[in-house]
Formats: C-alpha cells, sequence, structure tokens
C-alpha cells in the first residue's frame, strides 16, 4: 500500500527496548506501506531523527538510556512538525505524558493487538 508513485506512506521511527515488540510493529507498519527504523533506546532514536524526513516518532515510554517523555521533549523541540504516538504497559506512565499533552497525538496502552497498533499509527498519521 504504497503511495501514489510507490514511495512509502509515511516514515516511521519505532522506539522499543523490547526487540520482539519492535520488530513485530515495524512488520505490521511495513505491512501498511510505511517504511520503518527501529531505535532500542530513546538516545538511539534520538540520533536517527537527525537524519531526518520522519513522519511519526512511536516510542514506548519505558526505556534504558532515554525514556520516551525525554525523547518526545527532545524530539518534538528539534522537529515541531513530527507526530509522537507513545506506547506503554504502565498506568503511571500514561499519567507522565500529560505535560506532553500538546505535543503527542496519543498514549497505546500495551499489551495491544497488531490492528490496534496499526489503526493507533494511522490515527496519528492523519492528525
Amino acid at each position: 500500500m504504497n503511495g501514489p508513485k510507490g514511495e512509502p506512506m509515511a516514515k516511521i521511527l519505532i522506539t522499543e527496548d523490547e526487540d520482539s515488540l519492535r520488530t513485530f510493529v515495524a512488520r505490521a507498519l511495513r505491512m501498511d506501506g510505511h517504511e520503518t527504523v527501529e531505535a532500542p533506546d530513546g538516545a538511539a532514536g534520538l540520533d536517527a531523527l537527525t537524519e531526518g524526513g520522519f513522519d511519526l516518532l512511536l516510542s514506548d515510554i519505558r526505556m534504558p538510556v532515554m525514556d520516551g517523555i525525554e525523547l518526545a521533549h527532545k524530539a518534538s523541540a528539534a522537529h515541531p512538525a513530527l507526530k509522537i504516538l507513545l506506547m506503554t504497559g504502565y498506568a503511571e506512565q500514561r499519567e507522565r505524558a500529560d505535560d506532553l499533552a500538546s505535543k503527542i497525538v496519543d498514549v497505546v496502552s500495551k499489551p495491544f493487538s497488531l490492528p490496534d497498533i496499526r489503526r493507533a499509527v494511522a490515527t496519528a498519521l492523519a492528525a
């Protein structure tokens, strides 16, 4: 499902420290025609963002090195047009994202199904 000229629909950075989940989400989004870049933590994600051209940052909140909250703040400051979608399995982490309300599209609760994350990404990209 690429765009009219065969280009990917969106370029998405997936920042998640759990390898199997990161791979699972990336595969699902590529099935929808998106280009994905993966990073195992927030610091690596911030480095990846410097290559530019991303439409969406999909990041876990709870990660080593730099968590998703700090990453979202830095990503938003450096790339104001970037859409940000956070993921978490912890209710208290969701509350930590409250001060990001104007910068993020949503927080997706884990565990989620493939249709859930694909729908959340589609909604975020359309926002």
